[in-house]
């Protein structure tokens, strides 16, 4: 069934089902209560069913009550099942064929999700839950119940157009088994309309999120996979946010920022940010199979030359968890370490002509120099200073200068500065904000 394991849906529809169903003349009476009604005028809020129902139906519901029973005899009973089972789809369609009236329709769909039940036709019981759904008669308490039915049966039947339809109106209606909504979300990309879907989802999530309410982890998980695979760019970059936003553990920290690089495009300049939030969200701590081409990037990104000591923590840190090794790995760590003690020397100079410098370019790459190093504070006045100034990219700055706040626990600076961060960096700076949020939550 996809989504849902059919032992598990069938469980969960027939136990939800039996609880929902207000059987009344429905019920395991051997002679039902329809059977017996005379035909005459029906008194105002009566249920009135017509003879040429009645006829159809009332056979209908003794085989029903005799197929359960057979049921109930579990392999004693499988003669006996097999009898009473024996033209009873033809006696149901004829059922749904004479109900007209309201009532006609409800008691032909409590018929039809029995029997469909009992016989294993999921076919019948979408009709069956449709007919309950038309009649009119239903409880509106339990309408959104019963969309949620007729939405499992349809995907179920691979009928996604109905199965979308049917768990939207569920989901919009704060249905509360999760799985509606990942059903609505396949049953619209299983349809063609994957955004559809997700654009539905995400108002459903931004209602949950408005009334305090948990929104479930599956559904995010299935948002993300149906945006991925249909090559939705921002709709993955997106959900990919909210994940971590919502759920923002170790792993989830690694897929989004995994997704936000690979939908966003990003050069060395940006990408090496995001590789510092990983370091520091802990997604570098997952299994080390699912990281090598991170760190080695990484390395590339920040260069052994230009930025040795973050080149040699993040070396350490992958040879530790075994997810780095080899000849490239050891030059690379050789170099670093060979250009450090000179180009540590190098940078009170570096940030003396900063200060005196008309560009901010000076500035920028000096602070960087020091956050390679470790040291935060020196890092967020020489951003500060290139700030002040001319020729810099703001938005990569801003990026930088958040981080070397956050270094400092300096959450409220570092959401200030985040928050400035637009254009391409927006989905990377929206990730650092939900860092920075994890640690210390926006008032």
């Amino acid at each position: 069934m996809g989504l849902l394991s059919m032992g598990k849906s069938r469980n969960l529809l027939s136990t939800a089902l039996v609880a929902s169903l207000a059987l009344g003349a429905l019920g395991a009476s051997a002679t039902p209560a329809f059977a017996q009604k005379k035909e005459k005028a029906a008194k105002p809020g009566k249920i009135a069913y017509s003879k040429e129902f009645v006829a159809v139906a009332a056979p209908l519901q003794v085989k029903v009550d005799a197929i359960k029973a057979a049921k109930a005899k579990g392999a004693a009973g499988e003669a006996e099942l097999a009898t009473a089972s024996a033209g009873a789809a033809a006696m149901m369609q004829a059922v749904e064929a004479a109900a007209i009236s309201g009532d006609e329709k409800l008691a032909a769909g409590q018929l039809g999700v029995n029997l469909g039940g009992f016989i294993n036709d999921i076919a019948m019981r979408q009709r069956a839950a449709k007919l309950i759904l038309d009649s009119g008669k239903l409880d509106p308490a339990k309408v959104p119940d019963f969309q949620f039915y007729l939405g499992s049966f349809a995907y179920s039947n691979k009928d996604y157009a109905t199965a979308s339809s049917a768990l939207a109106a569920a989901v919009a209606a704060n249905y509360a088994d999760d799985q509606a909504g990942e059903l609505m979300v396949d049953s619209y990309a299983r349809a063609g309309q994957p955004a559809q879907g997700l654009a539905l989802l995400k108002q459903a999530v931004a209602a949950k999120r408005a009334a305090g309410q948990p929104v479930p982890q599956s559904w995010l998980k299935r948002a993300n996979v149906t945006a991925y695979n249909a090559k939705l760019a921002q709709e993955s970059m997106d959900w990919a946010l909210t994940q971590v936003e919502l759920y923002p553990n170790n792993f989830n920290w690694l897929g989004s920022a995994q997704l936000v690089r690979r939908f966003a495009n990003y050069t060395p300049n940006e990408t090496i940010d995001l590789f510092r939030l990983m370091m520091r969200s802990g997604a570098f701590d997952n299994d080390p199979k699912l990281l090598g081409n991170e760190y080695r990037e990484y390395i590339e990104a920040a260069d052994p030359r230009r930025l040795p000591g973050e080149v040699i923590r993040v070396i350490d840190k992958g040879t530790a968890s075994g997810a780095l090794s080899g000849a490239y790995v050891t030059e690379s760590r050789t170099l670093a370490n060979a250009r450090m003690a000179a180009d540590k020397a190098s940078l009170p100079a570096a940030a003396a002509r900063a200060a005196s410098s008309s560009s901010g370019l000076d500035a920028l790459s000096t602070g960087d120099a020091y956050l390679n190093y470790g040291d935060a504070v020196k890092a967020e006045a020489l951003y500060k200073m290139a700030l002040g100034k001319s020729g810099v990219d703001k938005d990569r700055v801003l990026t930088r200068l958040g981080i070397a706040q956050f270094d400092q626990a300096k959450y409220a600076e570092a959401r200030a500065s985040f928050k400035q961060i637009g254009g391409t960096r927006a989905p990377l700076a929206r990730l650092w904000l939900a860092f920075v949020n994890s640690k210390s939550p926006s008032v």
